[in-house]
């Protein structure tokens, strides 16, 4: 039986008494400012096997804040079921990078920024906004309180006018220009960028390989799984053996993306571990369809700058809706298929040191 928390208070909670159950190295890194009820807001890290593992997984959940019941689920699970581990292997699991984001139904942090157009780490000029998002802002980011708009009959017009996969690539790719729009990047590195980042510079000195394992719900058919590989230590196709599920070298030119995203996630660890042979995969569960996922948005978003920003509101319940299903199927695929990846990826980790060994 899955089990999916109705809240980022329970989420944290559960996962921190899995963790301790499950004799789990623990640290929790606190955000600023606090959910509805006034609760602290953290980021939980649970590591288990060696500290001075050189091979790790490192699964993360909830950068964007609403799509973290997903995550959380996954983590708890193997959390009371841990796997067994290499003496030279460790799994760290990452919960919640945008605490604040689940805590208030949202997809974005405090300052309305997507966390996963955040990380951009050079210091030249953040990029504007993409091609044709000024001529959709209007569209996307309505200055008012939510309400009736003919958002679906303008939306086909804007799909017939400039195309499934432009207006697609113009609307999520990260925008630099709009503070209160939708897929905002920010102008500087936001809070949980740092702490985490701070934090793995920390902890792991060196490592020699990692497997990055982000997940996120949202894009695809209701239960649909997609795994994109961002950053490649082993070509698609060998990984898509390893794990025994295809991954997708480049989500650009499928149905599922369609777009490649400006300052993401992956470019945290190409920053910080050069020398380390990485594979970064985004593990990817649909929903509704694109135009519903974008309508409940859009609307929350008109909600939180132009409403009370509550989150006892018809917009936040859609949100969460359109991000976690309320459907025992469909919780139950995400759970197992999540549990599943990351014993897999264990075993590729695993594997790969073996296959090493027997060729020196």
């Amino acid at each position: 039986m899955t089990n999916f928390p109705d809240d980022y208070v329970s989420a944290r909670e559960q996962f921190r008494a899995a963790a301790q159950a499950a004799g789990a190295q623990f640290d929790s890194l606190a955000i600023d400012g606090s959910g509805p009820q006034g609760e602290r807001l953290t980021i939980d890290i649970a590591r288990l096997g060696a500290p001075d593992a050189g091979r790790l997984l490192i699964h993360s959940s909830g950068l964007h804040g609403v799509e973290g019941f997903a995550g959380s689920a996954v983590q708890h699970q193997v959390l009371q079921q841990p796997p067994a581990l290499t003496d030279d292997c460790a799994l760290l699991l990452v919960h919640v990078l945008n605490p604040y984001g689940m805590a208030w139904l949202r997809r974005t942090n405090a300052a309305n920024v997507d966390l996963n157009r955040n990380f951009i780490f050079q210091k030249e000029r953040r990029p504007g906004e993409a091609e044709n998002y000024a001529r959709l802002n209007p569209l996307l980011n309505p200055s008012r309180p939510p309400g009736q708009d003919l958002f679906y009959l303008r939306a086909l017009f804007s799909l017939l006018q400039y195309g499934y996969r432009p207006l697609k690539m113009s609307i999520a790719e990260g925008q630099y220009q709009f503070p209160e729009g939708l897929f905002f990047g920010g102008m500087e590195l936001q809070r949980e960028v740092l702490l985490y980042r701070d934090w793995l510079r920390s902890k792991l000195s060196q490592p020699q390989r990692l497997l990055v394992i982000d997940l996120h719900t949202g894009l695809g058919k209701p239960g649909q799984e997609s795994l994109f590989q961002s950053l490649a230590a082993v070509p698609a196709a060998e990984l898509s053996e390893l794990l025994a599920t295809p991954v997708l070298s480049d989500g650009r030119d499928t149905e599922v993306l369609g777009y490649r995203t400006r300052g993401g996630h992956e470019e945290l660890y190409r920053n910080l571990f050069p020398g380390c042979r990485i594979d970064f995969i985004t593990q990817e569960f649909g929903t509704k369809s694109s135009l519903q996922v974008l309508q409940a948005l859009r609307r929350e978003n008109q909600w939180h700058h132009y409403g009370a920003g509550s989150v006892e509101h018809g917009t936040k319940r859609a949100l969460k809706a359109a991000f976690c299903l309320n459907a025992p199927g469909w919780r139950q695929r995400i759970v197992e298929r999540g549990v599943r990846l990351i014993r897999k990826g264990l075993e590729s980790l695993a594997l790969e040191k073996d296959r090493q060994g027997l060729r020196a």
